[in-house]
């Protein structure tokens, strides 16, 4: 059984800090112990302003970014150089201010990529990926992801799984084409949950009060088809780093004063 934690800080820019200054430790010690990491990447305003906070910490070169393998969460099926795209928002704010191994970024295909307008050939593609990367003790076509890096929605959604879509019913897929998506833009690709709990730790970042209720309902044992982030659980630790408005409906935990 995995552990769960919940960690809060004042504000946002507090989390993004310290979250960034977590990574740094995780992956370095990571790293240490057995040559390498992997890490899934998350898009959105808190996922972004860790990579921001890192790519300006003075302790981002203890991280060897070339024996880092780095996957997303989800994307947003778009051109390549669309600025909603999560791949350019994060290259943005942090990979091309590191030494990353190009071969070791494995980011999901564009809308004008090499599969063209057709986001389940995508998916299909992004799935093979993940299998080449898996090992024989991940016992699986997903790799056993080190970290993963995750947000979530006011309404409970996480990566491009939204409540009672087909997305959250898939459990044979390691990844799917997502149409008709509530959140614009429409059309994604997207881990599913088993492939998503193939995380050793899966961090949940979120801040506002907007996403209180759904924190909370997390917390207490939602369902997943109702909730799909009730059912992103690390294998090893399932680690909730949130602001103190995301908590505001969290009775047992410390809230820290405001500044």
């Amino acid at each position: 059984m995995s552990a769960t934690e919940v960690v809060v800080y004042a504000n946002p820019e507090l989390l993004a800090a310290a979250a960034a200054a977590r990574l740094v430790t995780r992956l370095v010690d990571l790293q240490a112990a057995k040559g390498s990491a992997s890490l899934v990447l998350t898009g959105g305003t808190t996922g972004i302003a860790v990579l921001e906070q890192l790519h300006r910490s003075p302790a981002r070169d203890a991280v060897d970014w070339s024996r880092l393998d780095l996957y997303w969460g989800d994307e947003r099926f778009v051109p390549a150089d669309d600025d909603e795209r999560n791949e350019k928002q994060a290259r943005e704010a942090l990979l091309d201010h590191v030494p990353v191994d190009p071969e070791r970024v494995h980011a999901m295909p564009a809308s004008d990529g090499e599969f063209g307008d057709d986001p389940d050939a995508a998916a299909e593609a992004y799935a093979r990926v993940l299998a080449r990367h898996a090992r024989p003790e991940d016992h699986g076509a997903v790799p056993g992801f080190d970290i993963v890096l995750l947000g979530l929605g006011g309404e409970g959604h996480t990566a491009s799984i939204f409540p009672e879509s087909p997305a959250v019913y898939e459990t044979q897929r390691p990844v799917i084409a997502v149409r008709n998506s509530p959140k614009p833009p429409p059309t994604r690709i997207s881990l599913t949950l088993p492939a998503l709990r193939q995380g050793h730790d899966v961090w949940l970042l979120t801040t506002g009060a907007t996403k209180a209720d759904a924190v909370a309902l997390a917390l207490a044992g939602a369902g997943e088809v109702q909730l799909p982030v009730a059912g992103a659980r690390g294998r090893r630790r399932t680690l909730w780093l949130i602001d103190r408005t995301a908590a505001g409906k969290l009775s047992n935990v410390y809230l820290p004063p405001t500044a």
